[in-house]
């Protein structure tokens, strides 16, 4: 079992002093759609310069940290999941915990212990790494699902509690978890409960000739990562998330989402469709997306672009659709192809 802390990033760099230090020095005034836009694309620029050709990939990674929600990378060994989480950690000037899941990790190396003070005859908590603002958790399906549980009450209520103690974690807190494919040697499959608390999913992929070229020269010089600075501040993401808050969402853009996951729920493909809480969340991530794009509002487009990355991971395939060699990919195309998105807002 390995538990890094980051070493805490320049607090005082001009990007981070940007959004703090204007209007009298309030660091949770709300920006404008167009600040938020211009603080993702800061972010997803400066991940680019290390994973090359996956802007999207990582502008989604971007929304769900905005959306206050929680990442899963999954794919092949290889591709750069822990990079892609890294870099979003060093991106922000803030607390970083970085947890490599494996078979022995023990519940309280996540979430902290009491431990006996014989000075003082009481017992003191030792916090556990997931106490800080982002939360690196690498192949998270190594650990036993003992372990895997820790992370329940953190992701769902962002507090630890510990022999009748409740500590409260600091916002802005994101988990960010890498996980190889099911069919790869020594992994645990993550339980339902604990998939549906992580608000979307990803794949890297592999990248093109041209990236992987590029790669090649850069990792000559050493690891990139190295060379990462951060460009935003916890402050500055604190504002963000409230102006994401404040996106506007029709009554017909709530009735489109609540009218899919019913979908999911009624397919006979599925035998677990979309839960409330993926209802909630697909919302908020919409918020964030929109936000991104500099929008003060979400439109049905931006519903049915996250329906794969929110939806895919939380279902689970029913007999039939094994049957007739039919996948989540696309079976998530046809629920969507099938219900009527309302009117673009003018």
């Amino acid at each position: 079992m390995s538990v890094t802390s980051y070493a805490q990033l320049d607090a005082t760099s001009p990007p981070a002093r940007a959004l703090d230090g204007a209007n009298g020095g309030s660091t949770d005034q709300r920006p404008s759609p167009a600040e938020v836009a211009r603080i993702a694309a800061r972010i997803v620029e400066n991940i680019s310069a290390v994973i090359e050709g996956k802007t999207e990939v990582i502008r989604l990674g971007v929304a769900v940290l905005l959306a206050e929600g929680h990442l899963l990378i999954e794919d092949v060994p290889g591709v750069g999941k822990t990079k892609l989480a890294k870099a979003l950690a060093r991106s922000i000037d803030c607390t970083v915990r970085r947890i490599q899941f494996t078979p022995d990790l023990l519940p309280s190396d996540i979430t902290g212990i009491s431990v006996y003070n014989r000075e003082t005859g009481e017992f003191d908590f030792k916090p556990g790494a997931v106490f800080a603002n982002l939360v690196v958790g690498d192949e998270i399906n190594r650990a036993s699902p003992r372990a895997q549980a820790a992370l329940l009450e953190c992701m769902e209520e962002r507090q630890v509690s510990s022999d009748g103690v409740t500590y409260h974690l600091e916002a802005p807190f994101m988990v960010v978890a890498t996980q190889n494919p099911l069919e790869m040697e020594g992994t645990y499959p993550l339980p339902e409960a604990q998939r549906d608390r992580f608000t979307a999913r990803l794949s890297m992929g592999y990248p093109d000739a041209a990236a992987e070229l590029k790669m090649l020269g850069e990792q000559a010089l050493g690891d990139p990562l190295d060379r990462l600075t951060p460009v935003s501040s916890s402050s500055e993401i604190r504002a963000a998330v409230q102006a994401v808050r404040h996106v506007h969402v029709t009554d017909e853009v709530k009735r489109y989402v609540i009218s899919l996951a019913d979908a999911t729920r009624r397919s006979p493909l599925l035998r677990l469709g979309a839960s409330p809480r993926a209802s909630v969340q697909w919302i908020r991530v919409a918020k964030a997306w929109a936000a991104v794009a500099g929008r003060d509002y979400v439109s049905s487009a931006d519903i049915k672009s996250l329906a794969e990355p929110v939806l895919a991971h939380r279902m689970l395939l029913a007999r039939a659709a094994h049957g007739a060699q039919r996948d989540m990919h696309s079976i998530i195309a046809e629920i969507t192809a099938s219900v009527p998105a309302p009117e673009a807002r003018a």
